[in-house]
């Protein structure tokens, strides 16, 4: 990576504004459900403290609109690293005066984490007052918000106009991980898209075509492409708009010598329910009032087998509606393959994926499970991000 990092400049006695990505689920009583993206933070927030900074901690939590709404509070975050031991006190406001008092009052290796940067729409509008507002709280700016980077916001490009600008450690691995695997993956080298929509993984897809051996197409966006040669789908899922677009995918792929797998047999339901009965039906063959739910076993083992040779894996979306129990088959199957390969860089490409793979059980299997959805997807598909594009370069 051309970016400096947080290594790279001496950030002892400085005032560092760190931006994170918090956003973690909350239940109806505010418990966090998950913690992974705390944990993400925590080596560079460490590494801070250990360097006698004084951290103003920032994130956005939720779709607050640019509205203060109690329901997307921080405060929990806080709570939870108070829990950890960590010396942190909590701002009521962004850029206000509880803010600005408790900023000013910050000693060497204590954390003031602001609250949610989106209870203002100017952060989302990249507005550069708020920018400046921010950026006057401290000496140093740190980015290791990756599921943020690919958001011109204030906090994620705006701030880096005014301060030196640095990555922490997670978006260096995440940059590093993903850019070894784009422009030096061991081969073969498998890429397996799901999920619900063909348009959202376009351009990834055409930008994996230069590089991967064999495309495995499961979930949702498998039937635009059984509809585009010819299938029958009954109710299933599908973007006729991008019919011709999954055509000329086939025809670029047999051009460039890489195979696209596509599932053969399906579960299907009547009903959008974990309780609705099930038929398996030829992907191509499904009755009118059934849409597919999951990948059939046929399709488990061929895809389970695609995978067994592979040295690089990046997987972007579940085979089916993972989210009920008895159609979470297939991308149980993928995620119990991945774990089982030995000799093999496995990417879970945020996401859907990320949720499924710590679900399952098998989080720790993996070689590296990617903390943002949009970042990666974006970073694969070669665009640049804002948020990694306005650090400072070494």
């Amino acid at each position: 990576m051309n970016k400096k990092t947080v290594k790279d400049i001496n950030v002892a006695n400085k005032r560092v504004l760190l931006r994170c990505d918090l956003n973690v689920p909350l239940d109806e009583n505010f418990k966090i459900t998950d913690d992974t993206r705390i944990n993400g933070a925590l080596p560079t927030i460490d590494y801070l403290v250990e360097q006698g900074a004084k951290i103003v901690l920032c994130s956005h939590l939720g779709r607050p609109k640019g509205e203060v709404n109690p329901k997307f509070s921080l405060k929990p975050v806080a709570d939870e690293l108070k829990k950890r031991s960590y010396n942190i006190v909590f701002a009521s406001d962004v850029i206000g005066e509880d803010a600005k008092a408790k900023a000013a009052a910050l000693q060497n290796g204590e954390i003031l984490l602001l609250e949610n940067l989106r209870f203002h729409k100017e952060e989302t509008d990249n507005d550069p007052e708020f920018a400046k507002a921010l950026a006057e709280f401290a000496d140093v700016y740190v980015n290791d918000a990756f599921g943020a980077a690919h958001r011109a916001h204030a906090s994620t490009a705006g701030v880096a106009q005014y301060l030196p600008a640095v990555s922490g450690f997670l978006l260096q691995k995440e940059l590093q991980v993903l850019g070894d695997m784009l422009e030096n993956p061991k081969h073969p080298f498998v890429a397996i898209m799901g999920g619900a929509k063909v348009s959202d993984k376009i351009p990834v897809i055409k930008n994996l075509m230069n590089i991967a051996d064999t495309i495995i197409i499961g979930g949702g966006m498998a039937y635009t492409f059984a509809k585009a040669l010819g299938g029958k789908i009954g109710k299933s899922i599908c973007e006729d708009d991008k019919i011709a677009l999954a055509l000329e995918i086939i025809g670029d792929a047999m051009e460039k010598n890489v195979r696209i797998v596509l599932p053969v047999d399906t579960v299907a339901t009547k009903e959008f329910s974990n309780d609705s009965p099930a038929k398996v039906f030829s992907t191509r063959a499904i009755d009118d009032d059934y849409s597919g739910m999951d990948i059939g076993e046929k399709t488990r083992e061929i895809f389970a087998n695609d995978l067994r040779d592979a040295k690089t894996v990046i997987w972007n979306g579940p085979m089916g509606v993972f989210e009920f129990d008895n159609f979470a088959k297939g991308t149980f199957k993928i995620a119990k393959t991945l774990a089982e390969l030995d000799d093999c860089m496995t990417i879970i490409g945020g996401g859907d994926s990320a949720a499924a793979v710590k679900k399952l059980g098998y989080g720790d299997k993996m070689g590296h499970i990617s903390t943002g959805g949009g970042a990666s997807l974006e970073f694969i598909e070669g665009k640049e991000l804002p948020g990694v594009a306005a650090l400072n370069d070494k």
